[in-house]
């Protein structure tokens, strides 16, 4: 994709959604990085129902231990995978407690060291919580990115180190965000909706299959 259709591909999305955010709901960081744990191969629909009831009174790592792994697994059972996440998420917020002072960290390595966080999750939490211009790859920006032809790779990896040289430094800190909510509700896996597309024209895929 030239520069300037690059350019133009992120100011129409700026236009149709000025500030956009994740789906998941959350009033800290803490909670940002548990919902986000949750939410692998699940939805944000999903996680939100079951994180609802519990953020009312889970808000730092000492109140998820204080409630228990019984408990909190419990709660998240709506939640695919939930045994293996609740004890991630346990095992996370015990080493948040007792190596980070109850601080969720602002550095991807320290993130990255904490049960069931890889790279992607670390991105989401280093762009939403703390304002860093990184891009998670997940399903659906992997799908844009080749689709569209704005970053295409055969890896998550190599569609994030591409798309962070593909988009202009102005919509870096908002591209992640962007590019997953056009995924999740226009250019759907199955039955992309072009025909509703504000990017058509820019597309390498839409000027083929409209």
């Amino acid at each position: 994709m030239k520069p300037a259709d690059r350019v133009a591909l992120f100011t129409r999305l700026q236009a149709a959604n000025p500030h956009p955010t994740t789906e998941l709901h959350y009033a800290n960081p803490f909670q940002l990085l548990v919902a986000v744990i949750l939410s692998a191969q699940a939805t944000d629909k999903s996680v939100n129902l079951a994180t609802a009831p519990l953020f009312k009174t889970i808000r730092t790592p000492a109140d998820l231990l204080a409630l228990g792994p019984e408990r909190f697994e419990a709660a998240i059972r709506t939640i695919g995978l939930y045994r293996t996440k609740a004890r991630n998420v346990m095992a996370t917020a015990r080493i948040l407690e007792e190596q980070h002072g109850g601080q969720v960290p602002s550095q991807r390595d320290a993130l990255e060291a904490l049960p069931g966080v890889g790279r992607k999750t670390a991105n989401v939490v280093l762009n939403t919580a703390f304002g860093q211009p990184t891009i998670a790859v997940d399903t659906h920006i992997f799908r844009v990115a080749n689709r569209t032809g704005l970053a295409p790779g055969k890896t998550p990896l190599e569609v994030e180190m591409k798309l962070l040289k593909a988009v202009p430094p102005a919509f870096r800190q908002d591209a992640h965000h962007w590019l997953i909510l056009h995924g999740r509700y226009v250019c759907k896996a199955r039955q992309p909706d072009c025909s509703h597309c504000v990017l058509l024209d820019l597309c390498a895929y839409g000027a083929k299959h409209v």
